[in-house]
């Protein structure tokens, strides 16, 4: 097996236009994908109310524990494997089915120990059900690392867009006669399985079983690694909702979740393009420094300047936003998204810290930085909740990011001689500008104006704002363009 040099060129010339054309389905498949995700969401929680709700946030909260390390990281080799992936994908197949039935069969003996904990008892069969897509999953990991080696994103895109629809069609029909929480269970599994068809159809060579013993011992030394990984990543940003069950039942739950799901809109939209240029560009620019700090700099600031106003907006108009979309029995949801709305742009910055940090190889301060933020969240977090109930869920959570985390982060920084200083001139101006997008919310929903007046005139605002700051931007957007070309060449 001949292992290429990661700072040769591509052999293949065409290989950036295809992963430049897979980054582009990529990006259209999670904006599509979120949209109909809140389309579905609204239509769902109106149907069902918050209890049922939270009893299916239960079960979704143990799906995605075990799909953190569920068949143990090895499909990952078939994307970066350095030869034929084909060699490997029969004993990956095999590794990856034998292990989700595994450990769907734990789920199914300990899902009365997952409700109880998590205060739904009548959750069991919801776990149940749902939890077979981890058998779906398991079958499935081949064929998806098949498609993305050969940057097959239009297609996946099909299948993500057909596996929501199909659940969604499911899940609400369901929920239209009275089948409660069980009705997204169903549909969630009616979808992965939809989803699951279309992949065996699109995949280069589908499902094929078979087992090489030395590739198996290869492929878990590989993939075990990244499992356990896997697990502390989970564990500190899934660790809130398990503390929301426990504590508050599982109507707070389904609050906080709908919560969730609106302050992560943030992150998904914004976030991720730049993303996709920022680690690339940071990476080509390792043998100059300045350039490489001056590039994550215009990367922070513009990071700022369009998810600032956003998240504020959130925080400053959750009242409105909530009733207008939910309805008004969702109402105690507002109370944690005015914490988790500036809680999300947070994290998006601390996502460019990870990526920065990743580029020059600092893997320890990534892993600290994960370890302290789950011990000091875990218990405040408990606290918190037990004490004050559900707004002091997203108040914490906010707090231990804020005092504990970002000063982490920082110290961090200046230690690779990225200041205080510089750091804070570059997003001060989006903080000034979030800041007014958020008194100008707070201050329309005050007004008594109608819930969609008040969204215009908040929306208003803060578009205007990001469309002030982007301007200001506009030779830092030029910038990293060009270092994403570079970086590309």
């Amino acid at each position: 097996m001949t292992v290429q040099d990661p700072s040769a060129p591509p052999a293949d010339p065409g290989l950036f236009h295809k992963a430049s054309r897979a980054l582009g389905w990529s990006l259209a498949s999670t904006i599509l994908s979120r949209l109909s995700t809140l389309v579905i969401g609204i239509a769902l929680a109106r149907i069902l109310g918050p209890e049922s709700f939270g009893t299916f946030a239960v079960a979704l909260v143990v799906l995605l524990a075990v799909l953190s390390f569920n068949e143990l990281g090895v499909s990952l080799a078939i994307v970066r494997w350095p030869d034929d992936p084909e060699e490997i994908a029969p004993t990956v197949a095999t590794l990856s089915v034998l292990c989700s039935l595994v450990v769907y069969a734990g789920c199914y003996l300990g899902a009365p120990a997952f409700a109880q904990a998590l205060g739904d008892p009548s959750a069991v069969p919801v776990i149940r059900v749902l939890a077979l897509s981890v058998i779906v999953s398991g079958m499935v990991a081949t064929p998806v690392g098949l498609l993305q080696r050969a940057f097959r994103q239009k297609r996946k895109t099909v299948v993500d867009l057909v596996t929501n629809w199909v659940s969604a069609l499911v899940s609400i029909g369901l929920a239209l006669t009275g089948a409660g929480a069980m009705s997204l269970a169903v549909g969630q599994l009616s979808g992965s399985l939809a989803g699951a068809i279309l992949f065996f159809v699109f995949a280069p060579q589908g499902l094929r079983l078979g087992f090489d013993p030395r590739k198996a011992r290869a492929l878990l030394r590989f993939g075990l690694p990244l499992a356990g990984s896997s697990i502390i990543v989970f564990a500190t940003t899934n660790v809130d909702r398990i503390v929301v069950g426990a504590v508050l039942g599982p109507t707070a739950l389904g609050y906080y979740m709908l919560a969730l799901n609106l302050a992560n809109w943030p992150i998904t939209i914004f976030s991720q393009p730049v993303r996709a240029v920022v680690p690339a560009a940071l990476a080509r620019l390792q043998h100059d420094r300045p350039a490489m700090r001056s590039a994550f700099l215009s990367a922070g600031g513009l990071l700022a300047a369009i998810s600032l106003p956003a998240c504020l907006l959130l925080a400053g108009a959750a009242g409105p936003l909530i009733r207008f979309l939910y309805g008004d029995v969702w109402g105690p949801a507002a109370t944690v998204l005015a914490w988790l709305g500036p809680l999300a742009a947070l994290r998006i910055l601390f996502e460019l810290f990870y990526d920065y940090f990743v580029v020059i190889a600092s893997t320890r301060v990534v892993f600290t930085v994960q370890v302290i933020w789950f011990v000091a969240l875990v218990p405040t977090l408990y606290l918190a909740s037990q004490q004050a109930g559900l707004w002091a869920a997203g108040a914490a959570q906010f707090g231990v990011a804020l005092l504990v985390v970002l000063p982490l982060y920082l110290y961090e920084l200046r230690r690779t001689e990225i200041s205080l200083a510089s750091m804070g001139s570059r997003v001060a101006p989006a903080i000034l500008g979030a800041a007014a997008v958020a008194a100008v919310a707070l201050l329309a929903a005050r007004t008594g104006w109608a819930d969609l007046v008040v969204l215009a005139v908040a929306g208003v605002a803060a578009v205007a704002t990001m469309a002030l700051l982007g301007y200001r931007l506009r030779h830092a957007v030029r910038a990293l363009r060009s270092a994403g070309a570079a970086a590309a060449e």
